[in-house]
Formats: structure tokens, sequence, C-alpha cells
């Protein structure tokens, strides 16, 4: 392996020509980083390496989430950086990348609560805000929060103030209107504004995507206004559809006044779109009712959009294919029912997708969530670390592994 000066660090690589001051290897031990060399335009800037055929991997996809299928690792990964890798210490930083360094800034764990901004009150938006007021406050210091509607701003606040444990008035995040000039000054930039929702009683099958081309400018603009105030925390995406809007908002942050991409927007793990959540909750509620189902408590996993192109493995051990797709129908359509009742279907959503999974994230817990998957937003499990963002991987059956590549051909076609 061949040794560089990156960024203040000490970093190993396979490639023995990148632009940087060479070095010595380690008298002992191996360094925190492993340099590569890929097209910086799909994929992870920085990423906690936790399988070595991701080093070799032509590129990042729905594969990485069955290392397996991967090229074996190369045969020039010493003992040291192998042993490394199994024990979790390792990030990867793709060097082609203008801002990678700021990658490796974006890693490190800054201590004390985090400064939470809201974007849009309505009623995704303040189901959020009272979640994340009520559970969140070992990790949350403050909410600021942002809507059109002044009156809207006044109510939340007013609301939120006024909920408080008895003699432990502290205790809570505050909750403060913040104006629309400081609202990338924050550890963490929630976007639920929504352009249209389809009524209660509409026609239209597929909600979510009926909103993509409605809501897409919207992303696409405060994308580029994270962009102009250097922001540099979590670009968390609530609206609907969550995945391809978060690709949205990479490609539109990361494009120059003539549309040409130039990197230098907000990094791919920046963003994270809370839409999984809710679906692994809906299989979880179905398969408490019905005992076929019951594998998926205890061996389940959910992947994918928050919608068509969602799967639900009833078990990843067992895995029962008809089974799967009948747990996934189930889910996807369980907010159908919901307004057949005459209702919008968004606590659900609001809290288990968003609170709950917002929460896990700044814990550096597993949850799930959309993380960049190469050139898609992806569902998937995954986890913040302080050698970046890792994505569970696991020995996935064909006929389960088949139902992601559909889903990534899907989301590629989407955007």
């Amino acid at each position: 392996m061949y040794f560089y000066h990156a960024g203040g660090y000490l970093a190993a690589s396979l490639l023995p020509n990148l632009p940087l001051a060479h070095a010595q290897p380690p008298a002992c031990g191996f360094p925190p980083l492993i340099l590569v060399d890929r097209d910086p335009r799909t994929g992870r800037t920085a990423w906690r390496v936790s399988d070595p055929r991701q080093l070799t991997a032509p590129r990042e996809g729905a594969v990485w989430l069955d290392a397996d299928r991967l090229p074996p690792a190369s045969s020039d990964l010493t003992p040291a950086a192998l042993e490394a890798i199994r024990t979790e210490e390792i990030t990867a930083v793709n060097t082609r990348h203008p801002r990678w360094q700021d990658a490796l800034d974006f890693l490190q764990i800054r201590p004390g609560k985090k400064r939470v901004h809201l974007l849009a009150v309505g009623d995704v938006g303040g189901t959020l805000l009272t979640a994340l007021k009520l559970i969140g406050g070992d990790v949350i210091s403050s909410i600021g929060i942002c809507d059109l509607n002044q009156n809207i701003v006044a109510r939340w606040t007013a609301e939120m103030g006024q909920i408080s444990w008895p003699w432990d008035y502290d205790a809570l995040p505050e909750v403060e209107p913040v104006e629309p000039a400081h609202l990338f000054e924050c550890d963490v930039f929630l976007f639920a504004a929504t352009k249209s929702i389809p009524a209660v009683g509409s026609a239209v099958q597929d909600v979510r995507m009926a909103q993509f081309a409605a809501n897409r400018p919207l992303v696409e603009s405060f994308a580029r206004q994270a962009r102009e105030a250097g922001f540099r925390g979590l670009f968390a995406v609530m609206s609907d559809p969550v995945d391809p809007l978060c690709k949205a908002a990479f490609l539109a942050s990361n494009q120059d006044a003539s549309g040409q991409w130039n990197g230098q927007g907000l990094l791919a793990e920046q963003i994270q779109g809370l839409g999984l959540g809710v679906m692994n909750a809906r299989a979880a509620w179905f398969a408490k009712q019905d005992p076929r189902f019951a594998d998926f408590l205890t061996e389940g996993r959910s992947f994918g959009p928050h919608g068509r192109g969602l799967v639900i493995a009833n078990s990843v051990a067992h895995y029962d294919d008809a089974l799967s797709r009948e747990l996934t129908e189930l889910v996807e359509t369980a907010n159908l029912r919901i307004r057949d009742l005459g209702f919008k279907p968004y606590v659900a959503p609001a809290v288990a997708s968003g609170a709950m999974q917002l929460l896990l994230t700044l814990r550096g817990a597993w949850h799930c969530g959309s993380v960049c998957l190469g050139d898609v937003w992806f569902g998937v499990r995954n986890r913040y670390t302080p050698h970046g963002l890792e994505t569970e991987s696991l020995s996935l059956p064909d006929a389960l592994f088949a139902r992601l590549a559909e889903t990534e051909t899907l989301l590629r076609e989407i955007l």
C-alpha cells in the first residue's frame, strides 16, 4: 500500500500516484483514512468502511447492501488494514471530490446538544415539532421554526412554549421563530415544506409521486440557499417523495449558474431522507396482527422509498417472497386506508419517520433513512459514526436482492 499526508492526517491508499505528498508507513497500527479516486458526482465523499471490498468496487449501489456480491477485495490490503476495517476504525475518502477535506470536517463529533431548524409547520411539521419537543431533549438544545405564514409561527411558538414539566421548566427544548436569512445557522435543517398534497377523496393513487413536480423546485431552492450559506450540518428531507427530492437537493446545490456540476454544494452524506421509518413501523404493526408475518419482528427489514418501489422482507434469514410481497402491499397502501376514513395520513409519518429517526440519527444509532447509494437515495438501515456514514450489509437471498435491484432502477428512472 501507499501512504500520504492528507488534510493533516496520515492516510493510506491502494493508488500509487495521488496528487498528495507521500509519507512513510506508520511504525505500528494503521492510518485512520484510506484514499480512493472515483467519480465525485455519484456516491458519498467519505464513509465508514464496513467491508474491504467496498474499496475496490467500481461504484456504489444497491449491491453494497450485500457485500458478498461485490468483487473480491484487493490482495494488496495489508493485514493491518484488514484488522482496522474489522474493528470499525477506517474512513474511506474520495480525494477526487473538490471538497473532500470538508467531508472530513463533517465527520467530526461536535459535543453538546444540537440546534434544529424546521421549515414549514403544517400538518406534518406541527406533529414533528411536537414529538421533537417532547422526546428530543437529550440531543436537541432548541428548535427554530420558519413558515410563510407568520401567524402559524406565532401560534406554534406559543403552543410549544406552554408545554413544560412542572418545576423543571428547562428540561424540554425551547421553540422559537427563525428568520429566513438565518435558516441555515443550525446543526440540522428539516425540510417539511410542500406545495401540493392531493385532497382526501382524490383519485390519485400514488400521492407521493404526484407531489414531486410541485415540491422539487422548493427543495432545490433551499438546497442552493444551503450552499450559499456554507451549511455544514445535516439536510434532512421529510416532504414527499423523499428519495428523489434528496437527489434533487444534491444536484441543485452542486451546480453552478450554467447548470454544470462543480461539487461546491452539499455533500451526499449531508443529505438524508426521513421516509422509511413509518414503513418499517407499519410492517411491524401488520406483523403483530397476523402471525404469518411474525418473523418480521425479529428478522425482517425494510428497504427503498417511501412509496412505490418499497421492499419489505418478512425475514432475511428465512425469506419468503410471496409473504414479503403481500406484506409490502399492505404497508405501501396503508396510507390509503387512512384516507378512506376521511383523514390525511400524516401523524405516523411525522413521528415514526421524522422525529424518531432524526433522534436516532443524532444519537449515532442505527435507524431507517434514505441515504446516497451511488446515483440514487435509497432507504436502508444506517447510522452516522465518527468514521462516517455506515449502511448495513447483509447476506441477502437472490429473490430479495432482485427486488432491491428493481427498486434501484425505478429510482434512477425518476431522476
